[in-house]
């Protein structure tokens, strides 16, 4: 009789907190639903919708009309234009990658050896990133037009490197420049923040057992901070697959086809084509890309990034 009556108060008091954990649940669905809601309308569905719409032909205004791999099978074999815009985005990802990784590191080794005004030099070149970038490639358009600033200061160097933007060889240079310029405070104040965290004991019993500012630098400081290291190549290369603003303020996709990338060739055939189908198709390439070079970072990081255990 005893035993029935402890189990009858066992029950009554788990039952309420039952009932309020699923309140409690019920209220948390309530408050996430409107995220839950956008996510659903501007993420998964665009995603579904750009799958169907690789295999149709639609022109923007009327019904879309299936072709299978229509779009895919033109994009590989009939697109002369293609082949020229893939080499043109992979160059632009490796170049600005390395030129990010080493400028930001090295700036960031820098600030860390700073004494005073470290948060100064923090600010001063992660304020560019606050800036939007169709802004920042504007003002840099105007730099290196025909006859501006860039334009007068090779001139008095005697330095042939005038009209930038109009050459075949140099205006993904200016691309590239700009892009540095408005990124690599990211990554500057993401290393740097990896760099403080180094223990000082392990650099000073390094530099008691006669290691040069190098080898503790490249021995000690750069494993330690690896995994942030591999974060941040992996988001750059991200990005930089996807470069479209500079390309479209500053070049147009030219001189010819020379800067035109995949992010460029989407919105061409796209919104100005009006080939919905085919620019879904492209876009659905450059996300191959992006998955194909990450799960590569991915693949090589097991030999370079270290995880303190």
């Amino acid at each position: 009789m005893l035993d029935k009556h402890r189990s009858a108060i066992t029950q009554s008091k788990t039952r309420p907190r039952r009932w309020f954990r699923a309140g409690e649940g019920r209220t948390a669905f309530f408050f996430l639903l409107p995220g839950l809601i956008g996510i659903l309308l501007f993420l998964v569905l665009p995603i579904f919708a750009s799958i169907a719409l690789s295999f149709t032909d639609w022109q923007l205004l009327g019904t879309p009309h299936f072709v299978g791999f229509a779009n895919y099978t033109r994009l590989f074999t009939a697109d002369p234009q293609f082949w020229t815009v893939l080499r043109n985005t992979v160059f632009f990802t490796v170049e600005y990658l390395i030129l990010n990784i080493v400028v930001s590191l090295g700036l960031a080794t820098w600030i860390s050896s700073l004494k005073f005004g470290q948060r100064w030099f923090r600010g001063i070149f992660f304020l560019p990133t606050f800036t939007p970038l169709i802004a920042v490639a504007i003002v840099w358009m105007l730099i290196f037009t025909s006859g501006g600033l860039f334009d007068s200061l090779m001139e008095r160097l005697s330095l042939p490197f005038s009209g930038v933007l109009n050459s075949q060889t140099l205006a993904m240079q200016a691309v590239i420049l700009t892009s540095i310029w408005a990124g690599v405070g990211y990554n500057t104040v993401l290393f740097n923040a990896a760099l403080d965290m180094v223990p000082a004991s392990y650099l000073e019993a390094a530099r008691i057992d006669g290691a040069t500012a190098w080898d503790r630098f490249w021995k000690i400081r750069l494993p330690l901070i690896s995994p942030t290291l591999f974060f941040g190549t992996v988001m750059t290369a991200i990005t930089s697959l996807q470069v479209f603003d500079q390309i479209f303020v500053m070049t147009k996709g030219g001189p010819g086809s020379a800067t035109a990338t995949l992010g460029y060739a989407i919105y061409q055939r796209g919104f100005q084509n009006f080939q919905m189908g085919y620019a879904s198709a492209i876009a659905w390439v450059m996300f191959a890309l992006i998955m194909a070079l990450t799960a590569l970072q991915f693949w090589f990081q097991r030999k370079w990034v270290h995880y303190d255990n």
